[in-house]
């Protein structure tokens, strides 16, 4: 049986600022767009259901799982990936508490919670239960989450 090809169609998006006009196939999964044809490996490809969160960004705005969200979904769309959220002078304050409460071990889960934390609105989570809640579908193995709370506790000034 001769190969094929796959459909493809013309998208454009534009990621962390930057527009970006490009030819894909109808099937191609936003978070393999992102890191293989944008080099923005920072989304991380984890259980590939959308159940961990290691693949969280932002579009529009919004938390979504680039894992089950095809790249054409995306046209005209703004995205935010975790490379789009360090202002060139540092650390967002967020990311400093990170580091100052050792709210990372080996980081694979990090950018999703950074980026899922940077669409809340720090009013609308006053408690630790809040937060625990707000981040029920980010998956993370290694810290126990304390760290993490305490981190957003910093960062959110509570």
């Amino acid at each position: 049986m001769p190969d094929v090809p796959s459909p493809t169609r013309d998208i454009t998006v534009t990621v962390n600022g930057r527009t970006h006009h490009r030819t894909v196939p109808v099937r191609r999964l936003l978070v393999d767009f992102l890191r293989e044809d944008l080099a923005l490996t920072g989304t991380h490809i984890g259980c590939e259901h959308g159940v961990c969160g290691a693949c969280t960004i932002l579009v529009d705005g919004e938390p979504a799982r680039s894992c089950i969200t095809l790249a054409v979904q995306a046209d005209g769309c703004e995205i935010t990936t975790v490379e789009g959220l360090t202002p060139d002078d540092g650390l967002t304050p967020m990311q400093q508490a990170f580091t100052d409460h050792h709210a990372l071990q080996c980081g694979f889960c990090t950018p999703g919670i950074l980026l899922t934390l940077a669409a809340a609105d720090p009013e609308d989570h006053p408690t630790d239960a809040d937060v625990r809640t707000l981040l029920s579908g980010n998956l993370c193995r290694c810290t126990g989450y304390q760290h993490i709370i305490d981190a957003v506790n910093q960062a959110w000034d509570r």
